[in-house]
């Protein structure tokens, strides 16, 4: 059975930082894609970045390149979303997923879902 575990949400205040961590088990996790996603009330969810399975290549949606960094420890099994300077808009459940695929995008790439942290930022 595969699970992920998101921890590390919280409220910050607008400014702050967090690091988000997602604990997979029951899936070969060095064989998988990464992502984070978020959701906010009313809205779709949203891609935020993704990470290779060898961690060799990362991406990210335009509006948190340069503030959020995701990386991941394979004999861990844990991948980790750092995100820094939030903003009021950052506010969202943030999910992990996990892909067998080598397209990270959309939410339909992916095979594997946590049920979420909740970030909250503080204007």
């Amino acid at each position: 059975q595969v699970q992920l575990v998101e921890s590390g949400g919280g409220l910050v205040q607008a400014g702050g930082s967090l690091r988000l961590s997602c604990a997979a088990s029951g899936l070969t996790f060095s064989a998988s894609g990464m992502g984070w996603f978020r959701q906010a009330p009313g809205r779709e969810r949203e891609f935020v970045a993704a990470i290779s399975w060898s961690g060799d290549f990362t991406y990210y949606i335009d509006s948190v390149k340069g503030r959020f960094t995701i990386s991941r420890d394979n004999a861990k099994s844990t991948v980790y979303l750092q995100m820094n300077y939030l903003k009021p808009e950052d506010t969202a459940v943030y999910y992990c997923a996990a892909t067998a695929g080598r397209t990270y995008a959309l939410p339909s790439q992916y095979n594997y879902w946590g049920q979420g942290t909740q970030v909250t930022v503080s204007s």
